[in-house]
């Protein structure tokens, strides 16, 4: 009987340790080009990274990724001191095109620490996250 309870003790131990696994941290000093929306997922909140919405005000209220900031591709050229140069910002926007065009903007305008998120919001909302409206 107590070979039992210990059987059942331990596998309810490992049961538990196996549902707190955590994901790995995301080191942000080593991010390519083009992250994918697992990535951006991890990074989410955090305060040492910006993720920028380039979407339109329209398309940000049906639905965007908590805790971004919304500048419109059009007034990206009029709003660069609202881009931070001294930390890593990603970039997103409906399928990655628009963002993909403000990451290479970005980029000539000297930022170094730029990264497009594959897919935008189409991606994100197909890997199941959740969008706020």
């Amino acid at each position: 009987m107590q070979r039992a309870s210990l059987f059942i003790a331990l596998f309810l131990l490992l049961t538990l340790l196996a549902g707190c696994k955590t994901a790995p941290a995301v080191d942000v000093t080593t991010l390519p080009d083009t992250v994918d929306v697992a990535t951006v997922k991890a990074l989410q909140g955090r305060s040492d990274v910006v993720i920028l919405d380039v979407r339109e005000p329209s398309e940000y209220a049906a639905g965007h990724i908590a805790d971004v900031t919304l500048i419109p591709m059009n007034d990206v050229p009029n709003r660069l001191a609202e881009i931070p140069k001294d930390k890593p910002v990603i970039v997103t926007c409906r399928s990655g095109s628009r963002s993909g065009q403000i990451t290479e903007f970005l980029r000539k305008q000297g930022y170094t620490n730029i990264h497009n998120m594959r897919g935008g919001i189409v991606a994100w909302e197909q890997a199941g996250y959740p969008v706020v409206k």
